[in-house]
């Protein structure tokens, strides 16, 4: 019999954190438009974890991943990217010309979508072999990078300057491939760093949770 109830308690710490923090974020935030746009991939992710936890829940690895990346956009949003305290301390210490928080945000924009996109695939079955499943990974995060860019681009054109908060690009021109770039180095690190745990992860829900039975072993041959 597996144990569905698994994840409950693991998951009902980190929506509590989750809920303090984003209670912090929204009092007084420097820009209350912003501050929700940059939150919103929160409010939605929270209910969808808990609406999915029993038939599909994730792995340690990627609950703690969620909740990091959660973290940081909950930050920029307080502050707004371009005026977070971490990032003016990061410019003095690189010596850059800008705040680089938001590069902080763009390069877990492609470090947790990896890990997501490689649970799915691994546990669904849905491909074969190590090499695809890395182009995959690689394919989607660059998508959800891009996506999100037409999104801003959306909003710059809805909102005019009252969108310059939310895009941070800070008079960079480049700022948009930079952003891209960020992704794409965040979800290549992600893979090269915990590709193992996250296999051992998922083969040891495989043994609690209702899998495919070859999910791991056949989308890794």
């Amino acid at each position: 019999m597996h144990d569905t109830q698994y994840p409950t308690r693991e998951l009902t710490i980190l929506s509590i954190a989750l809920i303090g923090f984003l209670i912090w974020s929204g009092f007084r935030p420097a820009d209350r438009l912003t501050w929700f746009m940059e939150v919103a991939p929160v409010i939605i992710a929270l209910p969808i974890m808990w609406a999915t936890h029993r038939r599909f829940p994730l792995t340690d690895i990627l609950y703690a991943c969620i909740f990091a990346h959660c973290c940081v956009l909950m930050l920029g949003g307080a502050y707004t990217y371009a005026h977070v305290p971490m990032g003016f301390q990061m410019q003095e210490w690189l010596g850059t010309s800008r705040n680089p928080y938001d590069k902080i945000g763009h390069f877990m924009q492609g470090f947790v979508p990896a890990l997501i996109a490689r649970e799915i695939l691994i546990r669904g079955n849905f491909v074969r072999g190590r090499g695809m499943l890395t182009f995959l990974v690689i394919c989607i995060v660059l998508a959800i990078s891009a996506t999100y860019e037409l999104i801003e681009w959306a909003a710059a054109l809805a909102l005019g300057q009252g969108a310059d908060e939310f895009l941070g690009t800070q008079g960079d021109p480049w700022d948009t491939q930079s952003d891209m770039f960020m992704a794409l180095i965040g979800g290549v690190t992600a893979l090269l760093l915990f590709s193992r745990m996250h296999d051992r992860e998922i083969a040891d829900l495989a043994s609690r949770a209702p899998l495919p039975p070859d999910a791991v072993a056949g989308s890794l041959r």
